[in-house]
Order: C-alpha cells, then sequence, then structure tokens
C-alpha cells in the first residue's frame, strides 16, 4: 500500500509524502521505522489534520521552525490558510502545541498581524494563547524569586 506510492524514498521524503497526502498510516509507518527528522521543511501547507496532530505530539517537534525565505513560522502560514474551518483547527492545534505567538517574520509581523480585522476567533485563539504565555513566564519568574536565585545580588554578607 504505502510501500508502493514511496518505494525507495528515504524517511524523510516519506514523511514529508505522509503530510503531503494526509497519509495517517504511511506517517506511522516512519514514525516506526525511525532514522526520520520530524523538523525536515519542506513547505508542505496542504490540509494534513491527521497527520499533523501525530507531528505535532511527536517529542521531538519543533512548533516553532521560521522559513527562510520569510522567516515566517507555521503559525504565520496558518492565518493564511483561505478555508475558514481549516485555518481555525490548524491554528488550534499548533497553539495547543506551544506555537510561540511572539515570534516576529522578516517584514516584523506576528501570525495576529497578519489575520484580517473580522477573523475574530482566531484572534481570540490567540490573545488566549499570549495570556497563558504571560502567565507562564510570571511563574517562571515568580519561582526564581521565592527559591532566592533572582534578584540583584545586593544581599550581601559584608
Amino acid at each position: 500500500m504505502a510501500d508502493e506510492i514511496t518505494k525507495g524514498a528515504s524517511n524523510n521524503e516519506r514523511l514529508l509524502a505522509a503530510a503531503r497526502s494526509d497519509n495517517e498510516d504511511l506517517l506511522l509507518e516512519v514514525f516506526e521505522e525511525g532514522n526520520f527528522d520530524v523538523n525536515c521543511v519542506d513547505g508542505v501547507s496542504n490540509g494534513s489534520t491527521d497527520v499533523l496532530e501525530h507531528i505535532l505530539s511527536h517529542e521531538e517537534c519543533d512548533v516553532d521552525p521560521q522559513n527562510r525565505l520569510d522567516k515566517s513560522t507555521p503559525l504565520h502560514l496558518a492565518v493564511k490558510i483561505e478555508h475558514v474551518a481549516l485555518r481555525r483547527h490548524v491554528v488550534d492545534s499548533l497553539l495547543e502545541a506551544g506555537a510561540d505567538t511572539r515570534i516576529k517574520d522578516k517584514h516584523n509581523q506576528t501570525a495576529v498581524d497578519l489575520l484580517p480585522p473580522e477573523e475574530t476567533e482566531i484572534r481570540g485563539l490567540i490573545r488566549k494563547a499570549q495570556a497563558q504565555e504571560s502567565v507562564a513566564r510570571d511563574d517562571i519568574a515568580s519561582e526564581g524569586e521565592e527559591d532566592g536565585s533572582a534578584g540583584s545580588g545586593s544581599d550581601s554578607d559584608e
């Protein structure tokens, strides 16, 4: 079945073929065999939702790689998907996987900057993720202060 489509291909090529065709069985075969780079970049922008979920859940997946052309992340590209329901699904999946909403492309724009004003649902998802990121950063800062590892260093014993 999947072997006929990708006979002789490397596992990276098979991974990309699975993403392009939303072939979950092929993707799982590649995962099982190993010897692949889950972060290999190819510009796959098809609506491969089943494969996307598997890739995002892979422990070595980098959810924020920036492409060479315009420094866009997958989140930047997702907000440009024309099909509304697919766009919402992909953006939500990326945010759930921890996509960084603060990354700017070469035009100094974040993903939310690329949204049309009428796209209130996705804008709300991104704002919620930004609030959660902010709380998480504040929690990390607070933990550092509580254990004495943060501060100005002026508490000397002189």
